[in-house]
C-alpha cells in the first residue's frame, strides 16, 4: 500500500460526502415540485403526454405506468437495433444487430443494467448510440428515481391512497437532474479530450505491416468454434488503422451519472478517448457514486427526519470503505506473484502489485477505487479488467455485486434496496424485544415483510439458478475461456452482474452466444422488475397507514446501533446466500494460488 493511494481514495470519499447534502436538498426540491427553471419544457413533455401533472396514482397505476414505458422502449431499442443498417447516421455501415443480441441489449439498457455482449464501435452505428442508448441511459435511471420517491412518499404520508405519479416523477428526474449535470460533465469530458463527432472512423496507416492472428466470425459478428469448442484462428496482416471515434462523451457523461455503465468502446473508461487523463477519470469516478449518495439525503429532507439518512449513508459508507480496503490491499499486495517471478515492490518507477489488466495511468489505487465504486453502485462501468484481478481482489466486486447494490448502488434502486434490508433490520429487532416493529413512524407488518423478503431473495434465486445451469448445460459451458476453477467465477459474475442490474463482467466468458444473451437477458429482466414492483406495493402499503408515536420500547433507527444492525444483516444475508458460491470460486482459487507458493 502506498500514501499516495490512500490519500486519493480519501479524497474521493470526502468529496463525495461533502457534495451529498447540498445535491441531496436540490432534489428534494425537485421532486417536491418546487423547481421549475424549465418549466415551459416540463409543461409542454405533459401536454404532448397528455398527463395532468396535478393527479396522483394509486399503487398500482403507478407501477402499470412504469411496466407500460419500459415495454416500449424495450420495442424502440429492439426495432432500431434490428434496423440500424437501413437508418442514418451510420458511417462505417454497421450490419443489423443479431435477433438475440439485440433482445439482450435492449433488455440490457431498459433495466439500467448496461451488460455488452459486443463490442460498442464494432457493432452499434451511431444512431443506435445516440437515439437508443443514450436516451435509455437516462431514462432508465430516471425510472429508478422516481421508484425511490414513491417508496419515500409512502414513509412520509399518512392515510393517503396515492404515493405521486410515475410520469411526473419520470419527467422532473430527467430535466431537472440527469440532463444538466451529464451536459455539464459532457463538456468538461470533451475538454479533457473524449470524442464527440458524428464523423467516420479515422484511418492511420501503420509503419510496418504486422501479421497476427484473430478468432474468425461468421456475418453476425460472432465467434466461430471449433469441435473443441475453441475460437478458430485465422492469420491476417495489418495494413492500416481505424481509430474510432464517435458522439462518445455524451453517453459517457449519463452513463456515468445515471449507474448504467455502458461504454460507447468495447473496454470502456479503459479507453484513451472513453476517459483520456487523470482529471476526466476522477469525475467519471465521482459521477458513479454522486446521485446515489445525494439521495440519502433527499430521503431524510423527505420523511422529516435528516439523521434517517445520514444513518443509511453511514452503514453504506462503512461497508464501502471496508470492502474498498480488502481490494485494495488484495491488488497492492500482489503476493500471489511472487512465485511468477515478478516483483511486485511498489517504488517510484512503478506502482508494484497486481497491475496485469490495469492501466499505468491510473495505477492500482484508481483501479480499485473503480471497481469496488461501480460494483457498489448499479454502474458496472470499468478502467481495468476485473477479470485480471487476484482472487480476493476480485472477490470484492462480486460479493457487493451479490449483496444487491445496496451499498449506494443504482440511482433509487440502491436505496430502494437498503431500506428493504432496513425493514428486515427492525423486524429483526421487534422480533428480539417482543414489539411490532416499526420504521419512521410506521408499523411494519406482514405484508411489508413478504414485499420486502420478495425484493431481497429474487436476485440470489436468480444467481444461484442462472450459474447452476451454466455450469451444467453444453450450451454454459462452451462459453468459458478458462476452464477450471475461473470460469465457474466468470459464469458465477455473470449472473450475479445481470441479475443485480450491474453490468460488469469477467472478460474471459464469450456471453455473446444465444444461451447467454437469452439467459442473461431474462434475468436482467426479472431482477429489476419483480424488485420494482414490490417496493411500489410497500410504498403504497405504508402511505395507508397512520404515523404511530414512538414509545419505551422502539428502535431508534437514527443511532449507531441501528448503523451496526444493518450493516450486519447486509453482510450476513449475503454471506449466508453466496459464501458457498465463492468458495468454490475465488476464495479456493485464492488456497491453491497460497499452496502453490
Amino acid at each position: 500500500m502506498t500514501l499516495n493511494g490512500w490519500l486519493q481514495i480519501a479524497l474521493f470519499s470526502a468529496i463525495i460526502i461533502a457534495l451529498t447534502k447540498p445535491l441531496g436538498g436540490y432534489m428534494t426540491r425537485v421532486f417536491a415540485g418546487e423547481v421549475h427553471w424549465l418549466g415551459p419544457i416540463e409543461r409542454g413533455i405533459y401536454r404532448i403526454a397528455g398527463v395532468d401533472p396535478r393527479t396522483e396514482q394509486h399503487w398500482i397505476a403507478y407501477a402499470v405506468g412504469m411496466l407500460i414505458f419500459h415495454v416500449f422502449g424495450f420495442l424502440l431499442l429492439y426495432a432500431i437495433m434490428r434496423l440500424q443498417n437501413l437508418l442514418p447516421l451510420n458511417p462505417q455501415d454497421m450490419g443489423a444487430v443479431a435477433p438475440d443480441l439485440a433482445f439482450n441489449t435492449s433488455v440490457s439498457f431498459i433495466t439500467n443494467t448496461n451488460w455488452q455482449a459486443y463490442g460498442g464501435e464494432s457493432t452499434m452505428s451511431y444512431l443506435t448510440q445516440m437515439l437508443a442508448l443514450t436516451v435509455q441511459n437516462f431514462l432508465s435511471a430516471a425510472s429508478g428515481m422516481a421508484t425511490l420517491v414513491a417508496l419515500i412518499r409512502g414513509f412520509a404520508r399518512r392515510s393517503s391512497e396515492t404515493i405521486g405519479n410515475f410520469w411526473v416523477d419520470l419527467t422532473r428526474g430527467t430535466l431537472y437532474v440527469l440532463l444538466p449535470l451529464s451536459f455539464v460533465l459532457a463538456l468538461v469530458l470533451v475538454s479533457q479530450g473524449v470524442v464527440q463527432t458524428s464523423g467516420p472512423y479515422a484511418k492511420a496507416a501503420v509503419v510496418q505491416p504486422t501479421q497476427y492472428e484473430e478468432p474468425e466470425t461468421d456475418k453476425d459478428g460472432k465467434a466461430v468454434l471449433d469441435d473443441k469448442g475453441q475460437p478458430k484462428m485465422k492469420k491476417s496482416t495489418l495494413t492500416e488503422q481505424f481509430i474510432a471515434v464517435g458522439p462518445a462523451a455524451s453517453q459517457i457523461a449519463i452513463k456515468q451519472l445515471g449507474t448504467n455503465g455502458g461504454g460507447f468502446f468495447n473496454v470502456n473508461s479503459a479507453h484513451p478517448l472513453e476517459n483520456a487523463t487523470p482529471l476526466s477519470n476522477f469525475l467519471e469516478l465521482l459521477s458513479i457514486l454522486l446521485i446515489s449518495a445525494a439521495l440519502c439525503h433527499t430521503f431524510g429532507v423527505m420523511v422529516g427526519d435528516t439523521r434517517q439518512g445520514w444513518a443509511v449513508l453511514a452503514a453504506m459508507t462503512i461497508l464501502f470503505v471496508a470492502l474498498l480496503g480488502v481490494c485494495y490491499v488484495a491488488e497492492q499486495n500482489g503476493a500471489v506473484l511472487v512465485k511468477q517471478g515478478v516483483d511486485h515492490t511498489a517504488s517510484a518507477l512503478q506502482s508494484g502489485g497486481n497491475m496485469e489488466g490495469k492501466e499505468i495511468r491510473f495505477g492500482i489505487a484508481n483501479s480499485a477505487l473503480w471497481a469496488t465504486a461501480t460494483t457498489s453502485a448499479s454502474n458496472g462501468s470499468v478502467n481495468s479488467m476485473h477479470d485480471s484481478f487476484t482472487p480476493m481482489g476480485g472477490l470484492v466486486p462480486m460479493w457487493l455485486i451479490q449483496l444487491g447494490e445496496v451499498i449506494y448502488g443504482g440511482v433509487g434502486s440502491g436505496l430502494y434496496g437498503m431500506l428493504m434490508f432496513a425493514i428486515v433490520a427492525v423486524f429483526v429487532a421487534g422480533l428480539m424485544v417482543g414489539r411490532t416493529p416499526e420504521y419512521l413512524g410506521k408499523k411494519i407488518e406482514a405484508y411489508e415483510m413478504k414485499m420486502s423478503s420478495l425484493v431481497i431473495l429474487i436476485t440470489p434465486a436468480l444467481v444461484l439458478i442462472g450459474t447452476s445451469v451454466g455450469v451444467v448445460t453444453a450450451a454454459g459451458k462452451a462459453g468459458i475461456l478458462n476452464p477450471g476453477i475461473h470460469g465457474f467465477s466468470e459464469i458465477l459474475y455473470a449472473f450475479s452482474s445481470a441479475s443485480n442490474n450491474n453490468g460488469s463482467a469477467f472478460a474471459g466468458l464469450s456471453a455473446n452466444t444465444p444461451f447467454y444473451n437469452t439467459a442473461l437477458g431474462l434475468a436482467m429482466l426479472f431482477g429489476r422488475y419483480w424488485l420494482a414492483v414490490p417496493v411500489l406495493a410497500i410504498a403504497g402499503s405504508l402511505a395507508r397507514k397512520k404515523i404511530v408515536p414512538s414509545g419505551p420500547g422502539t428502535l431508534a433507527t437514527d443511532t449507531p446501533l441501528f448503523v451496526v444492525l444493518l450493516i450486519g444483516v447486509v453482510v450476513l444475508v449475503g454471506a449466508l446466500t453466496f459464501v458457498p458460491a465463492l468458495a468454490l470460486g475465488p476464495i479456493v482459487e485464492h488456497l491453491t494460488l497460497i499452496a502453490a507458493k
